[in-house]
């Protein structure tokens, strides 16, 4: 009995404690942003920015302080959305514009997921027998199977809460500087002016890093969840529908974004410097697997920082899969109708978590074939890259309708980052594909 002479556990596990004392943190009430932020550096991202440092060394350390307002802007405009209509985006695409929009954007969007896990999962894999010496094989399908059962089976608020800790793994980046000489006014110099030839090979590049940092797969994503936590507070609505929680909610969400792709952006920098001051200035210019690009930094920084950057992939992999295949899984849901949510159950909602089961053992099969895992992500951050345009423009359009958002349409400063990053990302995408 306890002091009260009431039947009860008579002490607490020290895991309870700790699970309770974390659970109080304040990273615990962080929303969509940091999820989705972190998600941007996926195994995806980390290859294209170690690309672009091993490629050009110093000289792609500007497209992180230009790609921050810009990723910011997109990503606002697409947690607005949500919360303000209630509804995802492709389900308020579907109602604002011809099906034939609709169809094809989410057409394009699974397929590159479905690409973009494949090449993820065999990353993770590679690394992790890097790290443990399992097969690659067995450690690809021990992490499909336990991000496919934890989004399956597990409710998101409890799963989620787990992902907000993994996003500490980007701080491994930032860690590997301290352990290599870093020329921080040739770094200085170098972000505000670089030196590199504009050519066919550099837009590869810049659209690369643009199409990663900028991704359809998040605007999605953010849209959803920000539609999920609605629900998910019993009592609230759409901001079109109730106005009250209007400015709360809408500074929530703006410092949320601003934060959370703050430290997305932050880490990414520290990617391409790693391996611009390691992997660049050692000759290696050319990356083809994510174990080439763990294992190169070993002779250059030591065991400490190899670790580091293979631990991070990891990390920031198990966070960016759910996020792919839930994304998808969002998109074509809404577009057929379906039930949609991970706070559901599979009974309920079939469709949905079939969608999200079929993406992640199609990346699973995919990643047997000959393509080198590398290349695969690089490539598929520049198709997301091209996607991603046509998709701001949709994006722009809907935020700016007072048929869509009511009195809560987009300032005139986030429409003007909009079209800034909109136009950007195609001058890129065009100028990949002229020769030079």
């Amino acid at each position: 009995m306890d002091v009260n002479g009431q039947q009860g556990p008579q002490h607490t596990s020290i895991f309870g404690v700790l699970l309770r004392r974390l659970k109080e943190h304040p990273l615990s009430r962080i929303g969509p942003g940091l999820i989705t932020g972190v998600a941007d550096d996926d195994p995806s991202g980390i290859a294209t920015y170690s690309q672009a440092g091993a490629q050009f060394g110093l000289n792609m350390l500007w497209t992180m302080p230009l790609a921050y307002p810009l990723m910011v802007a997109v990503q606002s405009m697409c947690a607005n959305l949500g919360r303000v209509t209630g509804k995802g985006l492709a389900a308020n695409i579907k109602t604002a514009f011809p099906p034939i929009v609709v169809r094809s954007v989410v057409l394009l969007l699974l397929i590159a997921n479905t690409l973009n896990i494949a090449a993820d999962v065999a990353a993770m894999g590679e690394v992790a027998e890097l790290v443990s010496g399992v097969n690659r094989h067995l450690m690809t399908a021990f992490f499909v199977f336990a991000t496919l059962l934890l989004q399956i089976f597990v409710p998101y608020h409890r799963y989620v809460f787990f992902l907000k800790w993994l996003t500490l793994s980007l701080l491994a980046y930032g860690a590997v500087l301290f352990t290599v000489h870093v020329p921080w006014g040739q770094v200085a110099l170098r972000t505000v002016w670089p030196s590199f030839t504009p050519n066919a090979s550099a837009a590869a590049v810049v659209v690369g890093v643009f199409g990663t940092t900028i991704s359809p797969y998040l605007f999605f994503w953010q849209a959803s969840e920000e539609v999920e936590d609605m629900e998910a507070n019993h009592g609230s609505a759409p901001l079109v529908r109730d106005a009250r929680a209007a400015g709360t909610e809408l500074r929530r969400i703006r410092w949320d974004t601003w934060s959370g792709m703050l430290y997305s952006d932050v880490a990414a920098y520290f990617i391409i410097l790693a391996t611009a001051v390691t992997l660049h200035v050692a000759g290696i210019t050319d990356i083809n697997t994510a174990a080439e690009a763990a294992s190169a930094l070993r002779p250059l920084a030591g065991d400490f920082a190899y670790m580091l950057f293979a631990l991070g992939i990891l990390g920031v992999g198990l966070i960016g899969v759910p996020v792919l295949a839930g994304s998808g899984a969002y998109a074509l849901s809404e577009v057929m109708g379906w039930k949609e949510g991970l706070e559901r159950r599979v009974g309920d909602a079939q469709g949905f978590y079939g969608i999200i089961a079929v993406s992640v053992l199609a990346g699973l099969g995919i990643q047997y074939s000959p393509i080198s895992p590398m290349k695969a992500l690089f490539w598929s951050a520049v198709i997301n890259g091209l996607v991603a345009v046509p998709l701001m423009v949709v994006i722009i359009i809907l935020v700016s309708k007072k048929s869509v958002m009511g009195a809560f349409t987009a300032s005139r400063p986030l429409i003007i980052l909009g079209w800034i990053a909109t136009a950007i990302m195609g001058a890129a995408a065009v100028a990949m594909f002229i020769p030079g």
